[in-house]
């Protein structure tokens, strides 16, 4: 095995190679029919949630309508994602702000969320709606944090949620826990914190397609690390910094991109196949395969060299530059 001082030197070569496919194809993407799509994220906490939007961002496949914030400090949230679309140019896409619960997570990337300049935000529940009303039977939900904006939705208007086009989940454990490929099914994080909104979810009808625990440990690992430190771009050097401040509040040097698999799969089916299960939410957050009709589609075994097929490219060969006014100025 090579040192890992010498992977960046060829590993790069590759992926910019096929950022350089991926850009020539740009136009041609951009021209066909876009997805219409709204995230609703609780970005700030674990890095996935960043490494998921900026994969959004770097897609010309999808028409993001709007981000929603999610779950804990809501208000924050909504500012971290401000300036991240500020840094990359994209504040055209409105952002909104959840309803705020108590969270004990570490909100590990506040600095960098806080340095941001503070914007007014709609409330993510309305613009949820209002969109669904507006594009009936088109618009995905990239859902990628606790599920207390959506089961909200439903309790408001019912028949509206209802004409989703569907939703991508990140969320729930059917055969694995966190941990090794034989730890077994617990509740997962963005189930477990709201298990009441989840089980309103998979009741609704809509089409949910579902990336469990199963399917999204994929680790970031060092050899892909490097080939984004050998890159620099407003989005990349973002990442740097927010992987850095993630790193100092988890005590952990390796991201999971488990919100990144999920953003994958709403733009690439192809990513992750899809095995059709009922699903059923218990009061304490197992997500639980039983017997009836499918409810859910769910990728239930990680496919790494899909996904970083598709992922890396695009992480490595945007080159999206936004406002200099984005952050908050020093007072004297």
């Amino acid at each position: 095995m090579q040192p890992a001082k010498m992977l960046p030197m060829r590993l790069p070569r590759l992926l910019l190679a096929s950022a350089l496919a991926f850009a020539t194809s740009l136009g041609f993407a951009q021209r066909s029919a876009q997805i219409p799509i709204i995230i609703d994220t609780d970005i700030g906490d674990d890095v996935d949630d960043a490494f998921a939007i900026d994969l959004a961002l770097a897609s010309p496949e999808l028409k993001i309508l709007g981000i929603s914030s999610a779950w804990g400090d809501t208000a924050l949230r909504a500012r971290m994602l401000d300036r991240m679309l500020c840094e990359t140019g994209r504040e055209d896409i409105p952002v909104h702000t959840g309803i705020p619960t108590e969270s004990n997570a570490n909100f590990s990337q506040a600095p960098w969320a806080k340095a941001g300049i503070e914007r007014p935000h709609g409330d993510a529940v309305t613009f949820l709606l209002e969109q669904i009303k507006a594009h009936p039977n088109e618009v995905t939900l990239l859902a990628l944090g606790p599920l207390t904006n959506i089961g909200a939705a439903i309790d408001r208007d019912p028949a509206t949620f209802r004409k989703l086009k569907r939703v991508v989940l990140m969320g729930g454990s059917i055969h694995r826990g966190y941990g090794g490929a034989n730890a077994p099914a617990e509740p997962e994080y963005n189930i477990d914190r709201d298990p009441k909104s989840a089980q309103k979810l998979f009741r609704s009808g809509v089409p949910i397609f579902m990336l469990p625990l199963d399917s999204t440990q994929i680790k970031f690992d060092e050899t892909r690390r490097s080939a984004l430190a050998s890159i620099s771009t407003p989005m990349t050097d973002a990442l740097q910094v927010l992987i850095a401040e993630w790193s100092r509040g988890s005590h952990a040097t390796t991201p999971t991109l488990f919100d990144a698999v999920a953003a994958a799969y709403a733009i690439e089916p192809n990513t992750c196949a899809m095995t059709p299960l009922h699903v059923e939410v218990d009061d304490k957050g197992m997500t639980l395969a039983t017997q009836g009709s499918p409810n859910a589609q769910a990728c239930l075994a990680p496919q790494e060299q899909s996904f970083f097929g598709f992922f890396m490219p695009r992480l490595l060969g945007q080159h999206l530059v936004g406002s200099r006014a984005c952050l908050v100025r020093p007072t004297r």
